[in-house]
């Protein structure tokens, strides 16, 4: 608890549970523990609110009394369906007003408890299709990297909590708060998007020789002018049984899958290489500079040079 006077009618200590449930990764655990701790000490500093950090990491969990819940990532591959217990209490929690947030595979817990039918979420861009596969009802935005839906928030990747961490900060706490402890521990206060780093990985285990040899054909030549009925007579299939079957091994159509992989190389061209971006464009297939930038930035959410200015490994002077 802190010893501050209170400042407004409000409460000025707000109680935070963070859920060490069993494969959780534990530096998000701890790490939010520790993210907390400094900003509300900063905050309290200049007389301000502060926030009380509870680990939770077995039953019998408290019924009532947390602002907020975090359910941190999981590496341990579970997705917490028969975590019965975790789940009423989840519910019971948000039913008394309770803010429940989630951090990467931490969404599972959340929708398995019922609790984002038909709402918005997110969690990493590799879980997206078994989420929706075990949630169909749910809203996902995988490109996001955070999602505010009031009562219910939730984050994408790994080191996500970070960016939940300051999101808890600035909703309690205030931006001054925020910008004091961002600059304390080092770390960007925000302007990501999960899709900024979101790769295209494409099925290749689907059993589906014809498509798989499209496929390993389209890797190699993704600069030329490709056509479905190419494609198609690559396969030795007609265009229709070609489009049928594409969609069904790779969850793709045609266009859509060349469109990413292109991308996806680009990509590539753009951390490894110091190739002008007009070339990169033209390397990978579009001829036209201005739609290349359009899609890169509508798929990936940053121009192709500030792309490279953010991911790019290779210096100017090596080229």
């Amino acid at each position: 608890m802190c010893d501050i006077r209170q400042m407004t009618d409000k409460p000025t200590i707000y109680k935070i549970a963070i859920l060490s449930y069993e494969g959780a990764q534990l530096a998000a655990v701890l790490g939010l523990a520790d993210l907390l701790t400094i900003a509300s000490g900063i905050s309290r500093q200049h007389d301000g609110p502060c926030l009380d950090i509870t680990v939770i990491s077995h039953p019998p969990y408290p019924k009532t009394g947390f602002e907020v819940i975090i359910l941190p990532p999981n590496i341990s591959g579970a997705r917490g369906k028969d975590d019965g217990d975790v789940h009423m209490w989840l519910r019971a929690c948000h039913a008394s007003g309770t803010i429940l947030c989630s951090a990467c595979a931490g969404a599972f817990w959340l929708g398995h408890a019922g609790l984002l039918a038909g709402r918005p979420a997110t969690t990493h861009w590799a879980l997206e299709e078994e989420f929706q596969t075990a949630f169909p009802t749910t809203m996902l935005g995988a490109e996001h990297l955070l999602i505010d839906d009031n009562d219910i928030v939730t984050a994408g990747g790994l080191m996500a909590w970070l960016d939940l961490g300051l999101f808890i900060v600035n909703r309690f706490l205030g931006g001054q708060v925020v910008s004091n402890t961002a600059r304390h521990l080092l770390i960007d206060p925000g302007g990501r998007e999960q899709r900024n780093y979101r790769s295209f990985r494409p099925a290749l285990k689907h059993g589906d020789s014809a498509i798989l040899k499209v496929q390993h054909w389209l890797e190699a030549n993704t600069d030329d002018a490709i056509s479905v009925v190419e494609m198609a007579k690559r396969a030795h299939l007609s265009s229709r049984t070609f489009l049928r079957r594409f969609k069904a091994a790779t969850n793709h159509t045609p266009n859509d899958y060349l469109q990413n992989l292109r991308i996806e190389k680009a990509r590539g061209l753009l951390e490894r290489t110091r190739i002008p971006v007009s070339e990169i464009g033209w390397r990978v297939g579009y001829r036209d500079p201005s739609a290349f930038g359009r899609l890169f930035r509508t798929t990936t959410g940053l121009t192709a040079s500030d792309y490279r200015n953010r991911f790019g490994i290779v210096s100017i002077s090596a080229h």
